[in-house]
């Protein structure tokens, strides 16, 4: 296997050098980080599932004219996607109290919201990704108030075909987190939606029982991590026949 140059690796993915001006290949790991305690671990085939969802997703997005960094599954663990330069935020799109959110209002967890609830985070793991406001993106800089009106119509828009996809699975999108990069074309820019979606960063509950089939089971020290990913694959029809350990990862060039 050919030794590429890392760019980055973070808790759940690996970046290297993509082999085409202007392109990135996206590792996805089994390795896993609980959002409370910081408690690592694995959870077995994470990385297969989660890529093999975030492209069905992402293609299914772009196919109703939302603008994605994916470009193509090179393999069981692997997508080529645009390289872009992200925006600090992580923009949280929230249908179902859970989480933080139930507890920081006293609302108790499962409770519909009234209408779909949008915060912005910065992103940064040393401070644990604060809340912050409009003004605080605006002042120092991270988008500009025409940046903030395209992510949100576009986190909005991504919310309700999700929502609705899933619904037809039998799960309810409780509520998901979405990042964002812009794209350079000569002098101008575009956003596009970037990162992953899959169970790492969308709450994902049984419509009927509310069983969850996410990052939560890690969190929380349920039983059968593995399987609550796999169920969401099943239910969307993608899960993968080869076993979630054929691919052991590129040789890494620093």
């Amino acid at each position: 296997m050919a030794r590429r140059r890392q760019i980055y690796e973070g808790k759940d993915k690996v970046l290297f050098e993509g082999p085409e001006p202007g392109t990135i290949v996206q590792y996805f790991k089994d390795d896993t980080t609980s959002s409370g305690d910081g408690r690592t671990g694995i959870i077995t085939g994470k990385g297969v599932l989660n890529n093999r969802i975030s492209e069905y997703l992402m293609v299914r997005l772009m196919e109703i004219g939302v603008p994605t960094h994916f470009v193509r599954r090179l393999n069981m663990r692997e997508q080529l996607i645009c390289e872009v330069e992200m925006i600090p935020l992580i923009m949280v799109v929230r249908n179902v109290a859970a989480g933080s959110f139930a507890e920081r209002f006293g609302v108790a967890e499962g409770t519909a919201l009234p209408r779909s609830i949008v915060e912005y985070h910065y992103k940064s793991t040393e401070l644990k990704d604060p809340m912050v406001a409009e003004e605080h993106i605006t002042a120092f800089g991270w988008a500009t108030p025409p940046d903030l009106d395209e992510m949100m119509s576009l986190a909005l828009r991504t919310n309700d075909f999700l929502s609705g996809l899933f619904l037809g699975t039998g799960l309810r999108l409780v509520d998901f987190r979405v990042e964002f990069g812009r794209l350079w074309e000569e002098d101008q820019t575009r956003l596009l939606l970037a990162d992953e979606l899959s169970p790492d960063n969308c709450r994902l509950w049984d419509l009927q029982t509310s069983e969850k089939f996410d990052h939560d089971r890690f969190d929380r020290n349920m039983d059968n991590v593995e399987e609550g990913y796999q169920e969401v694959a099943r239910r969307l029809g993608i899960l993968p026949e080869s076993g979630p350990s054929d691919m052991p990862g590129p040789l890494r060039m620093q």
